[in-house]
């Protein structure tokens, strides 16, 4: 079955129709495309030169928060005084060291120039959000991704210190629950999210929390 070409057009296909997790390919970074994409499961992720590839895979890896598992050795430091923790006070700088943070077995980074300039683009329209961990006045870890009602997909984090990517994710998702979000949407499976309570789930299923 072709993969489905997107056009002008503002929409996407049925996440029904993915092959292997590609609902389509092409478009655009617009805001409008972006928002209508986390709304319908859809997110976009591809390398530097290939055209825009839309996912949404099924299953869908996820985290609820009353899941989340923090170790012995992590609620050391959280209970330490070590780390500040502010939210949405750098969002252009967090992003920019997530795509310069180089990662193990990958080749560059697939946070394009294109796709930076998107998220910042969602972040001034109150759509993405980011969580910075500070070691006095240096930044040295946090998390960005996008808010969907009470969905948030984690796009990237990075970590200059040890612990400190976890810290910020830890703070977000407590913080998140608090404010009655349901979901943590982790898109793809990865050891690390599984080792803090991440779990697949049926993509039907992450539609129904969608809706």
């Amino acid at each position: 079955m072709p993969i489905y070409q997107l056009t002008d057009d503002l929409i996407f296909p049925p996440v029904e129709g993915a092959e292997d997790g590609i609902v389509a390919v092409g478009g655009d970074l617009l805001p409008e495309r972006l928002i209508i994409a986390y709304q319908s499961g859809i997110f976009p992720w591809y390398t530097k030169g290939d055209p825009i590839i839309w996912w949404s895979p099924d299953p869908r890896f996820v985290l609820f928060p009353d899941k989340l598992h923090i170790s012995r050795s992590m609620k050391r430091v959280l209970n330490s005084d070590k780390f500040s923790i502010t939210y949405n006070q750098t969002f252009e700088r967090v992003i920019h060291q997530c795509k310069q943070m180089p990662r193990a077995g990958q080749q560059g980074t697939w946070i394009t120039e294109e796709m930076e300039l998107a998220y910042i683009r969602l972040h001034d329209m109150g759509f993405a959000e980011s969580v910075e961990v500070w070691k006095g006045d240096e930044l040295v870890g946090g998390m960005y991704g996008v808010r969907t009602g009470n969905i948030f997909s984690g796009e990237s984090m990075f970590s200059k210190e040890a612990n400190a990517s976890k810290l910020a994710l830890i703070h977000f998702i407590q913080k998140f629950q608090q404010e009655g979000g349901k979901l943590f949407d982790c898109q793809v499976h990865s050891k690390h999210m599984e080792t803090m309570g991440a779990e697949e789930i049926l993509r039907e299923g992450f539609l129904n929390y969608l809706k």
